[in-house]
């Protein structure tokens, strides 16, 4: 059906015009036609051809995760409970050294299932392989924007391979599978890449008119060895050598100093934060009150299910409202309603989707999530949005479209077959295991 129309529905919107709408909504495609108080107009009932009643389900737009590492499902669980270098040196990048572009196959369309599942319309991915982590988003029906991140600490010629292998892809792939797809260029982290190849990778995104994303200031550590190394701390790094030149995205943004806060607003620069993976690995806790108050924009991301270990959301929007009024002492510090945006509209935002996804509105991309309310732990219908923050999960997701398309019906995966996602995903760990 090309046109359709959910009735008796209560919809967050993340529209500040009208945040919380008792009403219908119908879509015409990929995108959202209309939506009002009340009954729906009978000419919209005549041109619908199907009707989806919206009693006992919350309506939002789809979640957007905006750092991670998709293939990475493959190894949750393999490493827990050790300092980030350690982690990364002794056990992740050994396993990833042997993983196929089969295995990134299987573990990105593990990560996607369980990305669905709970309530995920959008994601950001840096890896390697990833053609076919492209695969999966145009089988899912997800939206993506995806990068072949580069680890530079190696030799020029092989330097030289891994920035034409990225350039290929966010060439061939950006706009694909009907526009879900987006591209960037991506130096792994400063301390992983050499300021001239990063230099070398921001001439890139200018020449393809991309943006860039990286990981920085992660950990205290990582940026004692920036300044040990260049004199300079990350940020200041990074916008010597042009990277903020471009529409950036910087994952982490831990350990920030309040010069390098106003050095991000100023050139625009979003930032991913990932509560959730860097708690786990003790990187500390990002100065986001800070960020939000000179208006940059804040995201979420998970980071991967090997240092998260899930992938859901919602954990991380509850973690960003809770965690910093805890470390504050300040109950006000990152409310509900932001901590939700961060996982919507700024999300968007980070991304170069405002205006596309991220809020429900006539016009923007029909990318929508239902929960089910019927629920104990939503119950009294005091404030739907402080529910969705303090007490909904990922487990409460019953229904998923992008581009107005269903990918979730009932809480079964209708574009990708969970039984054997699993399975291979299992046969593809007991290999790299072996």
């Amino acid at each position: 059906m090309n046109r359709w129309l959910i009735e008796n529905a209560t919809m967050i919107t993340m529209d500040p015009a009208k945040p919380v709408l008792e009403g219908w909504l119908s879509v015409d495609g990929s995108k959202i036609a209309a939506m009002g108080a009340g009954s729906a107009p009978e000419e919209e009932k005549r041109q619908a051809g199907g009707t989806v009643n919206g009693d006992g389900l919350l309506f939002m737009p789809g979640l957007i995760n905006t750092h991670g590492h998709a293939a990475m499902s493959l190894l949750r669980g393999l490493a827990d409970d050790l300092k980030l270098q350690e982690w990364l040196e002794n056990h992740m990048w050994p396993m990833e050294a042997k993983f196929t572009g089969d295995d990134v196959y299987w573990g990105t369309s593990l990560a996607a299932a369980e990305m669905i599942l709970s309530g995920t319309t959008t994601f950001v991915d840096m890896y390697d392989h990833m053609d076919r982590v492209a695969e999966v988003v145009e089988q899912s029906g997800m939206r993506a924007s995806l990068t072949r991140g580069v680890i530079g600490l190696c030799p020029p010629d092989v330097q030289t391979a891994k920035l034409n292998e990225a350039i290929s892809f966010a060439r061939d792939w950006h706009g694909k599978a009907d526009g879900r797809i987006q591209t960037m260029m991506s130096p792994h982290a400063p301390y992983t890449c050499p300021p001239d190849y990063i230099e070398r990778i921001v001439a890139a995104a200018h020449e393809l008119g991309l943006p860039l994303h990286t990981h920085m200031s992660e950990t205290a550590a990582e940026v004692a060895q920036n300044l040990k190394d260049y004199g300079v701390r990350p940020v200041e790094h990074l916008d010597r050598l042009g990277l903020f030149s471009r529409p950036s995205l910087v994952a982490h943004a831990v350990h920030l100093n309040d010069e390098e806060i106003a050095i991000l607003a100023e050139r625009g620069v979003a930032v991913s934060h990932n509560p959730v993976s860097n708690l786990k690995l003790a990187s500390g806790v990002a100065r986001v009150p800070e960020l939000l108050r000179a208006g940059v924009a804040v995201s979420l991301g998970t980071d991967s299910a090997a240092s998260n270990n899930n992938l859901d959301l919602f954990e991380e929007i509850r973690l960003a409202a809770l965690l910093h009024k805890g470390v504050s002492g300040d109950p006000t510090a990152v409310p509900a309603a932001e901590a939700l945006r961060m996982g919507t509209v700024y999300g968007a935002k980070s991304i170069g989707l405002d205006g596309v996804t991220g809020m429900l509105k006539p016009g923007m991309r029909a990318d929508l999530i239902a929960l089910d309310i019927r629920k104990p732990h939503f119950v009294p219908a005091t404030d739907y949005m402080s529910h969705l923050v303090y007490s909904a999960s990922g487990a409460d997701v019953a229904h998923v479209w992008v581009d107005g398309k269903q990918l979730l019906k009932n809480r079964e995966l209708l574009t990708l077959d969970a039984e054997k996602i699993r399975f291979e995903a299992q046969r593809a760990f007991g290999r790299l295991k072996g």
